[in-house]
């Protein structure tokens, strides 16, 4: 029993960028519960669930257990207030890589707004290991779709800058970059063998994780 059971790590970013949200539930609120949820049916059928919270560097870590009051240390870790701090998913995908020496299951659950090539990095290395990899990759309506209109101040949640601009002169350029930024991670994944899932804010969490793991379990 303890060699065919799941060992899976939630990883969620709990970086100040994760904190923007223009609908009942910020980024960093959808991640969390995604995290809960997911550990509650992990450990219902008896796998082992660890997790790991992360800015800068990791901020939190719940040993994987598979024990099911173990459910209240990973809601523990993921009760924080105020998400803070730049983001490095490469340092703590590192530390993971560095801490779970045992083939498992890692989900990372970020908006993967840093560097994309360090995060590719870390996460081609946790492949090499032979992890199984899932990303659900966060992202507010407001970022995907640049709704706004009339004289904004976009103010930086990782940093002081700030732009006062006409968003419309900065509309057709912003979601270019945007696709290109999704397209790269949706095509490094893809050649990665890695399960990715772009999730808007705005979907209602009960369809995203049935039609993500209903897919899973087709494959």
């Amino acid at each position: 029993e303890a060699d065919n059971n799941l060992r899976c790590n939630l990883v969620v970013d709990t970086s100040a960028s994760m904190l923007y949200g223009s609908g009942p539930l910020n980024k960093f609120d959808y991640a969390a519960t995604i995290a809960a949820c997911l550990a509650y049916l992990l450990l219902r059928q008896r796998d082992a669930v660890g997790c790991v919270t992360f800015d800068e560097s990791v901020r939190d870590v719940v040993p994987v257990r598979s024990r099911r009051n173990h459910i209240e240390s990973i809601v523990n870790a993921l009760n924080i207030d105020q998400p803070k701090e730049k983001t490095s998913i490469e340092r703590a995908l590192s530390d993971v890589a560095k801490s779970q020496p045992r083939r498992g299951m890692i989900v990372l659950i970020s908006d993967l707004l840093t560097d994309v090539d360090a995060t590719a990095k870390a996460l081609k290395l946790l492949r090499q290991r032979g992890h199984d990899l899932l990303v659900f990759h966060v992202m507010d309506d407001d970022e995907l779709d640049f709704p706004f209109s009339g004289p904004v101040r976009f103010e930086g949640l990782e940093s002081d800058d700030y732009l006062n601009c006409n968003p419309r002169s900065l509309r057709n350029a912003y979601l270019s970059a945007v696709d290109d930024f999704l397209s790269t991670m949706r095509r490094f994944c893809a050649t990665q063998s890695i399960d990715y899932k772009l999730i808007r804010t705005s979907q209602p969490l009960d369809v995203v994780l049935s039609t993500f793991l209903g897919a899973r379990k087709e494959a």
